[in-house]
């Protein structure tokens, strides 16, 4: 009967060892890089009453009949799974998001903690701030900082250009002058007559109609039959005497055609019938809808009195006077005479065109005007007057193409920046440079130094040229050669453009952002602060803003690392069950972060659950001793 007591005393003990483990639990919920751990049972042996019987062809089998001894505590396991980071901001709080362990040494022996409370002590070592405990770097040394140390200045050898020279041209560019309005050619206005004479008209009537021309006022036409006819002749006749412009024919079919005197769209013909039963339009056949004439930009090839703005045929000899000033404003005139020095609209750009010496003119058959272009970019005083000779029957309204400046001149697009450059003393020195268009399209730059900081020798560099697309086709490198007071000269690589590391200057429309971006000079430099990469790299920065890593910190990674055996100080040591520590690229190590601490993994909800759930399995099991006692008094009380 005592069987029982044995067995709730292996209930009593093992749920007293896992209030233990709970208990720990719950002391270092706040303890940094804790691990937490669970209590694993199992039961113990069994005391086996019958065994078990196969089945045979007259009974069927048996199971066996056992009843359990008790329970044992199994094992502790422990959880390393991440715990929530805690920011600081000190640079020598580390912490680990993922597997391994920072590295210590007490001297004698390795112990690996996921505490990384470090700092440095008065021999700039890295230690543990806790226990004064040295950590150890990738190859399982002690970190010394060397904290003292400075940074020797170093001389520009390369400077980065970066961003957007303008694709839109806004200069260099040449002034140009040109005619204010196309020039035009084009055909009368037409009208003809659907009728064939003579027409019968009664002898002595009068018959009449109204023409009006080119939107002058209308005039009346009238004519009297002679022999009880009027042909179609009398009435043209009628009408070239009336009008005093156009002309009105017969054609070879015997119709009345009237002409307008001028072309173009402006030029018009309009018939208004006379009276009633006497009106010659009707007779002789004509429309009265208004006829206007055609028009079209003019050509090269396009004489002058087939120009919608003539005014009067020009005769061989008339005169055309030019005047005006060249680019740099001086006076220049000369006179163009019709069908000697020409009578194309093309003959004439050419006349102008030998009249000066710093520009050019030509027709645009495209925009059907005459250009005057300045031969240099920049500011000009074009002008250009174009008049008939007084006295002379032929004429041009010069008036509707009164030239004008269509294009001003512009010194070149410039795009300036500037860079601190440093000498081999470190000394800093201003360099500006200034990215200027030149005529062809294509790019230089100048660079200056201030007269007291040193000379540039060659400040002129040209060779910019972009593609297509707006990008430079591969990698430009130009040379810039300097000297620094009395320092030998030096040069400089101004890199423009791409290559695999680097996209280059563009040349796209936009706004202008190019500028001078970084250079590889510095001045000497002290270390002003400390930072650890997620390698566990840890970078010195220094007060020239280069940077410098003065070591690393290790991470060790064990094969079994639940078989680590745990020590005071959140430590842990190496066992035959955890293997041996593994550092840097022979484990798989989590990410240093630095300015973070690793909190307790430990689940306090889920802890007070199985604190409760053990506190029961306690007081059953001392249920069970209490009845069994009670069984054994009863039987003592038979006797």
């Amino acid at each position: 009967m005592t069987r029982s007591f044995f067995t709730a005393i292996s209930g009593l003990r093992a749920h007293q060892q896992w209030l233990d483990v709970i208990g720990n639990n719950l002391a270092n919920a706040n303890t940094t890089g804790f691990k937490g751990s669970r209590a694993l049972f199992s039961s113990l042996l069994s005391q086996t009453y019958k065994s078990g019987s196969p089945a045979n062809s007259i009974a069927g089998g048996t199971n066996p009949m056992q009843v359990g001894l008790g329970i044992q505590l199994a094992a502790v396991d422990r959880d390393h799974s991440q715990g929530n980071l805690s920011f600081t901001g000190r640079p020598f709080d580390l912490a680990l998001a993922g597997q391994g362990f920072f590295a210590l040494s007490d001297g004698d022996s390795n112990v690996y903690t996921r505490s990384g409370t470090f700092g440095l002590d008065s021999g700039s070592q890295l230690v543990d701030v806790r226990t004064g405990y040295r950590v150890l770097d990738g190859t399982g040394q002690p970190i010394t900082l060397d904290t003292a140390a400075t940074i020797d200045p170093e001389d520009t050898t390369e400077v980065l250009f970066t961003g957007n020279l303008p694709a839109e041209v806004t200069g260099p560019l040449a002034e140009v002058l040109e005619s204010g309005a196309p020039f035009n050619s084009g055909t009368a206005a037409n009208l003809a007559g659907t009728a064939t004479g003579p027409f019968t008209v009664p002898d002595g009537e009068t018959w009449t109609m109204r023409i009006a021309m080119d939107g002058k006022a209308s005039q009346e036409i009238a004519v009297t039959s002679v022999g009880g006819t009027i042909t179609a002749q009398q009435i043209a006749d009628e009408i070239n005497l009336e009008l005093g412009a156009g002309t009105a024919t017969v054609n070879g079919g015997g119709q009345l055609e009237i002409t307008s005197s001028k072309v173009g769209k402006s030029s018009t013909v309009l018939v208004i019938p006379g009276g009633a039963g006497q009106d010659l339009s009707s007779i002789a056949g004509l429309s009265t809808n208004l006829v206007a004439g055609t028009q079209q930009v003019a050509e090269e090839t396009t004489d002058l009195n087939d120009l919608v703005s003539n005014d009067e045929d020009y005769q061989t000899g008339d005169l055309i006077r030019l005047s005006g000033t060249n680019a740099a404003g001086d006076p220049v005139e000369s006179t163009f005479t019709y069908g000697t020095d020409g009578t194309t609209l093309a003959d004439l750009a050419s006349f102008v065109d030998s009249m000066y010496t710093d520009a050019s003119a030509s027709f645009n058959a495209s925009t059907g005007k005459i250009q005057l272009e300045s031969d240099a970019s920049g500011e000009a005083n074009l002008s250009l007057v174009i008049l008939d000779e007084e006295g002379q029957i032929g004429g041009t309204n010069w008036a509707n193409t009164a030239f004008s400046v269509s294009t001003d001149g512009t010194g070149p697009d410039s795009v300036s920046s500037s860079i601190q450059v440093y000498d081999t003393l470190g000394v800093p020195h201003l360099v500006s440079f200034e990215f200027e268009r030149l005529d062809d399209g294509s790019w230089g730059i100048s660079a200056e130094l201030p007269d007291e900081d040193g000379t540039v020798f060659n400040g002129q560099l040209t060779g910019i040229v972009f593609d297509s697309e707006g990008k430079l086709p591969g990698q430009l490198t130009l040379d810039l050669q300097v000297q620094f007071g009395e320092q030998p000269p030096t040069d400089i690589s101004l890199k423009l453009g791409g290559d695999d590391d680097f996209a280059g200057i563009t040349q796209f429309g936009g706004e202008t952002s190019l500028l001078a971006a970084d250079q590889d000079g510095s001045p000497p430099g002290e270390l002003s602060s400390v930072t650890v990469d997620g390698l566990g790299n840890i970078i010195g920065i220094y007060s020239n803003g280069q940077d410098r890593t003065l070591g690393d910190v290790g991470v060790a990674t064990f094969s079994n690392d639940r078989g680590l055996l745990s020590e005071s100080d959140s430590y842990f040591r190496a066992s035959s069950a955890s293997g041996q520590a593994r550092f840097g690229a022979l484990g798989n190590a989590g990410e240093v972060v630095a300015g973070a601490l690793e909190s307790a993994n430990v689940d306090t909800s889920l802890e007070f659950v199985q604190l409760i759930e053990a506190q029961r399995g306690y007081q059953a099991n001392a249920r069970v001793i209490s009845i069994q006692d009670r069984m054994l008094e009863e039987a003592l009380n038979i006797v």
